[in-house]
């Protein structure tokens, strides 16, 4: 008879988890008692810290470098994880880039670039997971409050967001009732580097509890979605009420 403590831990694949809120939620699923296939791209000089919060959290990590940009990568990540690991019982899709761009500016370089890591890269990498998944897994994709709002110097990532929005209901149509899609829309909680300090002052200042979020606020909300059996084709915003604003 096979006892608790022999038995493996589950795996979670979870993409950009080498920095900001991707190591959060890696470090957040290893506090649960998952090991995690962790993801990065070109934040090398910064994996050793999360491997190290990882581990003390009570998760061992497996590190995956890979361009999702790239057509084949995001397919090839999966199986390489699977390949490694031996299994796969859930997905984070987090990797994404945030870059201000005037309309004016945006290229159709800049376009397909946010695009094909923000929204295509988790259709393919959540498609090739499909096909190894055990029954009642999950896929949490991680969209945010600019799926819901207009900001215009951000108008490609608010575009690639509310597409994962979308592709969260699609995907959690489709792959029901096997697996549950479910997506985070996170608000003021990490801002990007070089923010506008009077910007994220005023961000501050008019979220109605008056108070910037963390990462564990996410971090929270993805447990909640791991467990909840009975919620898919959500997504739960996590800005501290700014989009009731209005």
């Amino acid at each position: 008879m096979t006892d608790a403590t022999s038995r493996p831990r589950p795996v979670a694949l979870v993409t950009g988890a080498a920095h900001r809120v991707g190591r959060a939620l890696a470090v957040g699923l290893a506090g649960d008692g998952y090991d995690i296939a962790l993801h990065y791209h070109a934040s090398a000089s910064k994996v050793e810290a999360a491997v190290e919060a990882i581990a003390a959290a009570g998760g061992a990590s497996t590190l995956f470098q890979a361009d999702l940009t790239s057509p084949v990568a995001p397919g090839q990540l999966v199986r390489d994880v699977v390949e490694s690991l031996g299994r796969l019982d859930v997905v984070v899709n987090s990797a994404s880039v945030m870059i201000r761009m005037p309309v004016g500016d945006v290229t159709a370089e800049d376009w397909d670039s946010v695009m094909n890591l923000n929204l295509r890269a988790p259709f393919l990498i959540a498609q090739e997971a499909a096909r190894h998944l055990p029954d009642g897994a999950s896929i949490i994709n991680i969209a945010d409050l600019a799926a819901f709002e207009t900001w215009p110097v951000y108008v490609p990532h608010g575009v690639s967001k509310s597409g994962i929005v979308y592709l969260t209901r699609a995907l959690a149509r489709v792959l029901a009732p096997r697996i549950r899609v479910n997506a985070i829309a996170p608000g003021t909680i990490l801002l990007p580097e070089n923010f506008d300090p009077a910007m994220a002052a005023h961000l501050t200042a008019t979220t109605p509890l008056g108070r910037d979020g963390s990462p564990e606020d996410a971090v929270q909300a993805m447990l909640y979605l791991l467990k909840a059996t009975y919620v898919t084709g959500e997504t739960i915003i996590v800005d501290g009420g700014r989009h009731v604003r209005y």
